[in-house]
Order: C-alpha cells, then sequence, then structure tokens
C-alpha cells in the first residue's frame, strides 16, 4: 500500500491550489516544501515594523481563479489609484483608468504622454480585452507584445515613454518580447480588477490559500531530491504515492523532470527606503517617460496599506528589471529626479534581489495551458504552464489537481 496518494512537491501558490482540490474531493495527499514556509515566491519579511515584500507585488481582483480559493475581505485590502504618474522632464503627467477614476478623466485625455489618438487606441485596446470572451483573445494571432502594440497602431512615444515602463514591471521584460496572448490577459485584469496589498503584507495570500488544509500534511524544511513514478525521495527517506505532483519553482521542476522543458527567467530587484514625509499623497504608480530604462517604478506603499509602515513612517518600493541591480546610491539619484524632490533623508531598509522571479512567456504560448499530465503518474504544476502571474500559478495547481484526480478515478 502506498504512503499517500498524492506527494505536491513545492508548497507556493500552485502546490497550494492543488492541495485544495485534491482536499475538497477527498483525496488523500502530502505537500512537501523544501524552505521554512509557505507561499514559494509570494512573502513578507518584517523589518523594524515595516513589511517588505519579496519584491514589489500587487493583487489583482480580477483573477478569476482567487474567488474560489479565499474570501478577499479577509486580507484587508489597501488599494493603489487605478492609474500611473509619468515623469517627462519637469512634469508629472497623470493617467487613470476613468471607470475606476471618473475625476481624473479631463487630466489623462489633455495628459502629455503620446496622442490624444493614442490615448483613444490605447483605451480601445484595454476595452477590447476587459470585454472580448478569453477564448476569442487566446486565438488571436500571435505576436509579441511590442508587435502587438505597433500592430494597435500605438506611436513610440507611448510606448516608451509609458507602456515600456509599465508592462516591463508586470512582465519583467523590458524587451516586451512577452508573448501577445500573456499581455491581452494582463491588460484584461487591469481594466477589470481592482490593484490591492493585504495588510499583513503578499505573504498574507498564501496563508489565506493554505488556511483550510490540515497542518499535519505539510511538511516544511523538507526538499525533495529525486522523483519517480510512485515515489518520492527526500533526505529522511522515501514516500510513496500513486501520483507525484511537482509544483516546484520553474528550474526545481525542470531538475527534478528533466523531460520538461527549462524555461528562461526574468530576475527583479527592489529597493525598500523609509521616510518620514511621503514624496506622493497618494497610492500610484510612478514611472520614468525619460527614457533613461533604469528604474522600472516607484511607488509609496504605505498611501496604499499604511500597516506596511509604522506609524509616522513611510515605506517606497522602487523596482529594477535584469539581473544587473544598480548601487543604491545609483538608484537614490534616480528618485531625486523622479520624485522632484531631495531623498537625502531617506533611510535604506533594504535591497531585494529575487533572479527567478518570473518565468519568461515568449511566443508561441497558444492557449496559455501546457501539459500538466508526464504519464506514470507524475504531474507538473507552476505558472510556467499557464501565465506567468499569481493567477497561473492557482490556476494551474488546480488544473493540475484535476488532470491527477481524473487519472485516480479512471
Amino acid at each position: 500500500m502506498p504512503d499517500t496518494d498524492v506527494v505536491i512537491v513545492g508548497g507556493g501558490l500552485a502546490g497550494l491550489a492543488a492541495a485544495r482540490r485534491l482536499h475538497r474531493a477527498g483525496v488523500p495527499w502530502r505537500l512537501l516544501e523544501a524552505g521554512d514556509r509557505l507561499g514559494g515566491r509570494v512573502a513578507t519579511d518584517e523589518v523594524d515594523g515595516f513589511l517588505l515584500d519579496r519584491g514589489f507585488q500587487v493583487l489583482n481582483t480580477a483573477y478569476p481563479r482567487l474567488g474560489g480559493l479565499l474570501d478577499l475581505d479577509t486580507l484587508d485590502l489597501g488599494w493603489f489609484t487605478s492609474g500611473v504618474l509619468v515623469r517627462r522632464g519637469d512634469r508629472l503627467a497623470r493617467l487613470v483608468n476613468p471607470l475606476r477614476e471618473p475625476t481624473g478623466a479631463p487630466g489623462t485625455l489633455t495628459a502629455g504622454v503620446g496622442s490624444l489618438r493614442d490615448r483613444l487606441r490605447l483605451a480601445a485596446l484595454a476595452g477590447g480585452c476587459a470585454t472580448l470572451p478569453a477564448g476569442r483573445l487566446l486565438t488571436a494571432p500571435e505576436t509579441s507584445t511590442e508587435t502587438a502594440l505597433r500592430r494597435a497602431g500605438l506611436s513610440d512615444a507611448i510606448i516608451e515613454e509609458l507602456l515600456r515602463p509599465f508592462l516591463a514591471g508586470v512582465l519583467l521584460d523590458r524587451e516586451l518580447a512577452t508573448s501577445s496572448h500573456v499581455f491581452a490577459m494582463i491588460l484584461r485584469s487591469f481594466a477589470r480588477g481592482r490593484i490591492g496589498l493585504p495588510a499583513q503584507g503578499m505573504g498574507a495570500l498564501p496563508g489565506a490559500v493554505a488556511a483550510p488544509l490540515p497542518a499535519e500534511l505539510i511538511a516544511l524544511h523538507t526538499p525533495v531530491t529525486e522523483v519517480a513514478p510512485g515515489r518520492v525521495r527526500t533526505p529522511n527517506g522515501e514516500i510513496t504515492c500513486r501520483a507525484v505532483v511537482v509544483a516546484a519553482d520553474p528550474p526545481a521542476a525542470a531538475t527534478l523532470l528533466p523531460t520538461i522543458e527549462r524555461v528562461r527567467m526574468h530576475a527583479y530587484t527592489t529597493y525598500y527606503h523609509r521616510t518620514e514625509s511621503p514624496p506622493l499623497d497618494e497610492p500610484i504608480l510612478l514611472l520614468d517617460g525619460d527614457r533613461r530604462e533604469l528604474v522600472t517604478n516607484t511607488v509609496v506603499l504605505s498611501q496604499a496599506a499604511p500597516t506596511y509602515a509604522p506609524s509616522g513612517q513611510h515605506l517606497v518600493a522602487t523596482s529594477v528589471v535584469g539581473p544587473q541591480a544598480p548601487p543604491e546610491p545609483v538608484i537614490r539619484r534616480e528618485l531625486d529626479r523622479l520624485y522632484g524632490r531631495p531623498t537625502a533623508d531617506w533611510t535604506h531598509l533594504t535591497t531585494v534581489t529575487v533572479p527567478d522571479a518570473l518565468p519568461a512567456a515568449p511566443p508561441p504560448q497558444g492557449r496559455l495551458r501546457k501539459p500538466v499530465a508526464l504519464g506514470d503518474g507524475l504531474f507538473v504544476a507552476g505558472d510556467h504552464r499557464d501565465s506567468p502571474s499569481i493567477q497561473g500559478a492557482l490556476a494551474s495547481g488546480w488544473r493540475t489537481a484535476g488532470a491527477v484526480l481524473d487519472e485516480l478515478r479512471g
């Protein structure tokens, strides 16, 4: 007799979503996590009373899989402004989603980023992604994101000053080589949802997904050294089972399952600063429209979620895409320019670099659903099997558990 029916390797969002579906179906399972906590790449550390996420991350309420796994109200979300500020020379242009921020619509129409025609075409593109069925978006001709933007008639000015820096922070891909299918689904989620932060940090998200699961079925500090049909090997011994779900991060998954393709990973670095005087009076993302291509974005997190900083303090997160993280003093000089005020009195809390932050997703990605059943009772889950996002991780774990259930019952 096997020790259990299913062993899940990895306690990130994909592994937790798989466990939730198996648990709901009454199938015996065990989850093994190498680290000291659940959540994988979604984690939060507390430093001197500040909540520092493992890189700047946000939660989008339009992700379809969220609603079936948790009650968003329990996260006590703080909200960002549905828009961005763009630094161009000595001016800040404010562009907002008029459906979410109707009072900002006139300013958006007259903002000096791209032309009025650009802004109307971008609104039409976002509206199409928001209203068309997802299946239709995923059967459209697939290109790179940059090609899709140019085919939509958008000019160099709005692409370089607004869309490249904004999307670089979402896709972690400054070249915009990501599949247009991924871009369409991301744009759909931004148009349909709100962007927020849990009061206790992004690490509260995996905590909420894991909350209904029995703690005795989850083993932390348990790395897996080998998987094979019907068994999983750890430093503490072997566990036998009927099926194995590898939900580890993409590099680790490819090591455990040599038959799957290795995906290239994007790196991301976030610099955290504390200040007593916030440089902006609203929770809005600030982009560099001067095409300096160093800072991807910066934001006062504590304006969205005051719990991210102690009373009387504010937390600023500044992010850079790519494997080369500039020294903090270089970033500080850029922040002087972007915010239009000195930052010499700010305190650098820490710099968080995540080398394998998000899988690359160049075309072809098709319908964003790669195979999860590998045969012989082996399965793989993660955002490298769906879209590179929180939604992709959750959806993949749920879908993989469904494939396991089909095989066990078949």
